[in-house]
Parts: structure tokens; C-alpha cells; sequence
């Protein structure tokens, strides 16, 4: 389903384009927005809350008051996330999930990790089945590296994992008319076949574990905001086949460095993401050359009016990845005030993205060894 929130404005689980109006958006896609009293419940099993949650980079949610009753139950949770794999991994992605790392280790509950390589080969026209399934292996790494606990943690590959999926698939499909999926994606004429059925993949992963498991558990997906219209239509079907709703809490999207009004959220179609594959030198060139300024024209008009960091994608990205609350606040005020200059601005956030990188590469290769662990086994 196409949203137009604002003129130029399109979110869709495939594109995301213009300045974001969150609070519309929320009431256009029928979600609920987090308040106090969820997040002080949320608080009580977790002992503290993420900066993700105190920021408001996760502001919305479906039935999150229903998987923490179910959670206090005895853990009668189980956490849903998931990566379409067609190129490399970048910060927009590793935000979902290094916040669902968070949830796992703070709840201690088994994470589902879906890879739909069925979808993403259906989607992408001119790829291969052997180039997705070279970009799987790669993105395995990435979600490896972020230090996922692999006993808690169950890699399902669709095409991989057809035999415990697909007989689940097709109960969801018989429930799903094509005029739903239709009005939901917006599929033409010349949509290809799997696309359509394709949604029927998407929802297993959502009450998998109630099957295997023999018991109805309750299930929280993170995932950013745009990928909503998915779990909707999961939302319908589920509980027609005996199981509960999927519940989910959604995230706002990192600026794309262009800023979100110019590029939308970051992508990996833009050409300038920044992915956590990149080394030293290019992470500072895409920052220095693309990451828009709130800056002033010159040095002296900045040291006397100051920047404007509520614009500045540098400082956007801090505020997501810069977990010292008086740090941030410090930059903020000498941003504003003229006494940090937009270069000095990108260079802390070159130096925080790379402290990340580098040791996250380090520990991307030693995941070589390890995605057997990760394979769902059943």
C-alpha cells in the first residue's frame, strides 16, 4: 500500500521517499504510538531502557502490551526479525537488529531470523538466483558479527527451509485473496506470480515456533515502520489458524545522508550508503562529501549564528548511534552555539561509525566459521 503522507511523499515495504511526517504515518498505517506506561512496563523486565526507546527512534507499536503479558507468563515470547538479501548490509539495517540484540539478551528469549531469498530474487529482476544467494551468504555474516547469541538464535532461509515453511505458507495463502495483496502492495498486471504468494512466507516465521513448540506464544517483531503492511495482513490470517496475533514495534528510519526531505531513508539504491563493509577511507569520503550540513556558508557566519543540528545528518546519526546522553547533548549545544564547526561535526561521527566498523569487521570474519550454528535445525 502506497502512503503519501506529505506531497513527494511515498513509504512503502520497497521504497521510502521524502520528509516523514511520524505522526501521521501512524495514524495512516493504524498503529499505536509508545507511551510512558508501556515503556516504565517494558522497563521492569528489561532493568533499563535502550537509547533507541528514550530517543524515539522506536515509536510506535501493535500489541506490545500483549507480549509482555504473555512474556510474564514465563517467557511465552519469542522475537521475530528478519533481512531480504540483495546486496550488502548498511547502518539502517544494523540499527533493527542490534535493537532486537537488545530485546533478546534483556528478555532471554529465542530470536527467529528470517532471510527471504525467495522474495528478493522474485523482486530483483535483473538478479540471479546465484548472485542472492551469494548476497545470503554475505549478510549471514553481518547479522552473525552483531554478536547474536546462537543458541537463542534460529537462521530460517525460505528457500532453505521450504520443507517447515511452505506447509505452513499455503494454510496462510488459502486465507489471503489476491484483491487483499493487490490492494495492499499495489501489484499490476505484470507483477510476477511469487511476489504475490510471497507474503504467505513472510507470516510463517510469525507462529513457527507455536507449531513446533505444540503451545500458542506470543510473538514480537522489530522492524522499521515501512515493512508494516506485511505483518498486517499476517496479523488477519494468524489468528484464523489458532495462534495470536503477531504483535511488533516499529522504528523511524535512519536519514538517508542526504538528508531525509532529498533521499528518504537510508538505502542501498542511493549509491552512498554507509555499509558495514566499508573501510576507514571511504566511510570519512561518503561523510565528508555527502552527509548534509546545518552549517552556516562560512567559518564566521557559523561561530556567530551557529548551526542548525536538527538538520544536520550528522548529528541525525548521532542521535541514533551515540549512547552517552550528556555526550550528545554536548554536541548538540556547541553545534548549535557556533563553537563546533560542521567538519569537526562529521569527523565525530566518522570516528564513532569507524570505532564500530572495524571491530565489527573483525568479528565478520570470524563468523566464516560459525553460520552452521546460527541454521535453524529441526
Amino acid at each position: 500500500m502506497i502512503v503519501v503522507v506529505l506531497t513527494n511523499t511515498i513509504v512503502t515495504p520497497w521504497e521510502v521517499k521524502g520528509n516523514i511526517d511520524y505522526d501521521k504515518l501512524i495514524k495512516e498505517f493504524g498503529v499505536s504510538k509508545l507511551d510512558d506506561k508501556l515503556l516504565k512496563k517494558l522497563e521492569s523486565h528489561t532493568g533499563e531502557l535502550h537509547h533507541f526507546l528514550k530517543r524515539g527512534v522506536f515509536f510506535a507499536h501493535r500489541d506490545l502490551e500483549f507480549a509482555l503479558k504473555e512474556y510474564e507468563k514465563g517467557k511465552n515470547l519469542f522475537l521475530y526479525t528478519g533481512c531480504g538479501p540483495s546486496g550488502p548490509i548498511h547502518m539502517g539495517h544494523a540499527m533493527i537488529w542490534m535493537f532486537t540484540k537488545w530485546l533478546q539478551e534483556k528478555l532471554d528469549v529465542e530470536l527467529y531470523f528470517q532471510f527471504t531469498d525467495d522474495e528478493k530474487f522474485m523482486l530483483k529482476k535483473d538478479r540471479s538466483y546465484e548472485d542472492i544467494q551469494k548476497c545470503l551468504y554475505d549478510n549471514m555474516l553481518d547479522v552473525i558479527a552483531l554478536g547474536f547469541d546462537p543458541k537463542k538464535t534460529h537462521f530460517l532461509v525460505d528457500t532453505k527451509h521450504a520443507n517447515i515453511m511452505y506447509p505452513e505458507a499455503i494454510k496462510v495463502a488459502k486465507k489471503i485473496t489476491f484483491s487483499t495483496v493487490k490492494s495492499v502492495f499495489g501489484f499490476k498486471n505484470d507483477t510476477n506470480i511469487g511476489m504475490i504468494f510471497f507474503t504467505s512466507m513472510q507470516a510463517v516465521p510469525a507462529f513457527l515456533p507455536s507449531v513446533i513448540k505444540k503451545k500458542k506464544m506470543a510473538c514480537l517483531i522489530p522492524h522499521a515502520i515501512d515493512q508494516d503492511p506485511h505483518f498486517r495482513i499476517s496479523r488477519d490470517v494468524i489468528p484464523k489458524l489458532g495462534y495470536p496475533k503477531p504483535a511488533s514495534i516499529q522504528s523511524r528510519f535512519l536519514p538517508g545522508l542526504a538528508g531525509m526531505a532529498e533521499e528518504g531513508k537510508l538505502s542501498s539504491s542511493t549509491g552512498v550508503a554507509i555499509y558495514l563493509t566499508d573501510d576507514p577511507k571511504t566511510v570519512k569520503n561518503k561523510i565528508n562529501k555527502h552527509a548534509f550540513s546545518g552549517g552556516r556558508e562560512t567559518v564566521e557566519e557559523h561561530r556567530k549564528l551557529g548551526g542548525n543540528p536538527d538538520i544536520d545528518v550528522s548529528y541525525q546519526w548521532l542521535s541514533f548511534f551515540e549512547e552517552d546522553e550528556d555526550k550528545l547533548t554536548k554536541i548538540y549545544d556547541d553545534y548549535k552555539s557556533g563553537k563546533l564547526l560542521s567538519g569537526e561535526l562529521k569527523q565525530i561521527l566518522i570516528d564513532k561509525l569507524n570505532l564500530f566498523l572495524v571491530d565489527h569487521q573483525k568479528k565478520r570474519e570470524e563468523a566464516k566459521n560459525r553460520i552452521d550454528d546460527f541454521m535453524f535445525k529441526y
